[in-house]
């Protein structure tokens, strides 16, 4: 992978305003020969963008067969309803995660102005593979900024999509999750050793895009966070 997009994967960066503020995050397009997997769908009022992408790759929204989440973070699935009105996709997420999406529980951070909730279709659990066009894309569970947070690796390119549990901000190297956003920060810190075990060459972040930055790197970080 040579640049933010490559066989199969797709980076998809929104500028949206968020939480009284201006946010780029870059959900992740994945080619399957069923159709088109979304990981992480943005905040409410972010589908617009994610159709103009699409429509720039040659896909429609109703090309997406399955919304994978993160987690149940508002900046994450806070579309996520907004998207089912125009598309029947299948919603999976990990088990701890399911009731946050779903509505049986407030999210964690937040003030409680929540967005809609959305049935779960799939609960996801560590190890389980979803064939794609990029080779399999395992989930590997990275608990601590949110209890149920999942991470996605491709190991045919040894690709790794992050979500939160590392971070890429503005231009910044990448790093680990951020302390005043992860309310377990011990286990987010061996959610990350959990990632540098895997054979990484280069990451996408949710906040942060594309790095070229991999395995070294992240055992750095672990290896920071931990001291």
């Amino acid at each position: 992978m040579q640049d933010e997009d490559d066989a199969g994967v797709h980076t998809l960066p929104i500028t949206i305003e968020y939480g009284g503020r201006e946010l780029t995050v870059t959900p992740v397009l994945v080619e399957t020969n069923r159709g088109l997997v979304l990981c992480d769908v943005g905040p409410q009022g972010a589908v617009d963008g994610l159709e103009t992408h699409l429509r720039s790759l040659g896909y429609d929204l109703e090309d997406i067969w399955l919304v994978v989440l993160t987690h149940h973070d508002g900046d994450h699935a806070g579309g996520l309803s907004e998207l089912k009105e125009r598309v029947d996709a299948v919603v999976a997420t990990h088990h701890a995660e399911a009731p946050y999406v779903a509505g049986e529980r407030e999210p964690i951070k937040g003030d409680g102005d929540r967005y809609p909730p959305v049935a779960v279709d799939i609960e996801l659990a560590d190890g389980v593979r979803i064939p794609t066009v990029a080779g399999p894309m395992e989930v590997v569970a990275t608990p601590g900024h949110a209890p149920g947070h999942l991470s996605l690796y491709f190991p045919d390119g040894n690709l790794l999509v992050a979500g939160d549990a590392l971070v890429a901000d503005g231009g910044e190297p990448l790093a680990g999750p951020k302390p005043q956003f992860t309310p377990d920060m011990d286990r987010a810190i061996e959610s990350v050793g959990t990632l540098a075990e895997l054979e990484v060459d280069h990451t996408l972040c949710y906040h942060g895009g594309y790095v070229p930055e991999g395995s070294d790197r992240i055992r750095e970080i672990y290896e920071q966070l931990r001291e």
